[in-house]
């Protein structure tokens, strides 16, 4: 039994924090993308540790639009880390030489650091700076975070 135990840990320990090559192939919105694996099937990643604004949100096209031009067309490293309730694979993605997108999301002023999923504080720092920068979406002073945004639209739609 201690055996089974340990060969399917093992198992999943590959599956979800193994190291993955692909091409970015679409760009769903700020922190959502398609990437194109080596045996040719598509896979879905939500990024890990960031929120970007909404399609419909103010700077969820921006946010889109950096995402893109950060990553689109170019092969990248990711490592999956679970799953989320859509079923999509959450990832930390890395691209040329090791830049963390994620992160370099949030410097860039164009998503929050995604405290309730996210230990990562490094991220919390960048966030601030970019905030005291004024950059992205923190040029708005009312900035609404995608958390609250989702739940002022479903609250809507129940009244």
């Amino acid at each position: 039994m201690k055996k089974l135990i340990y060969i399917t840990l093992i198992f999943i320990s590959n599956v979800f924090f193994s190291q993955v090559k692909g091409k970015i192939v679409g760009v769903k919105d700020g922190d959502t993308v398609v990437i194109l694996l080596t045996n040719k099937t598509q896979e879905t990643l939500r990024l890990a540790d960031v929120d970007c604004p909404e399609n419909g949100q103010p700077f969820g096209k921006n946010a889109k639009q950096f995402t893109s031009s950060q990553i689109f067309g170019k092969t990248v490293t990711f490592y999956r880390i679970g799953k989320d309730r859509y079923r999509r694979t959450i990832a930390k993605i890395f691209y040329d030489n090791d830049k963390y997108l994620s992160a370099e999301i949030i410097k860039a002023g164009f998503g929050w650091w995604y405290y309730k999923a996210s230990r990562n504080t490094e991220l919390q720092k960048l966030q601030d700076q970019a905030k005291a920068g004024n950059l992205g979406l923190w040029a708005d002073k009312n900035a609404v975070s995608p958390w609250d945004f989702r739940e002022s639209k479903k609250k809507k739609k129940v009244l």
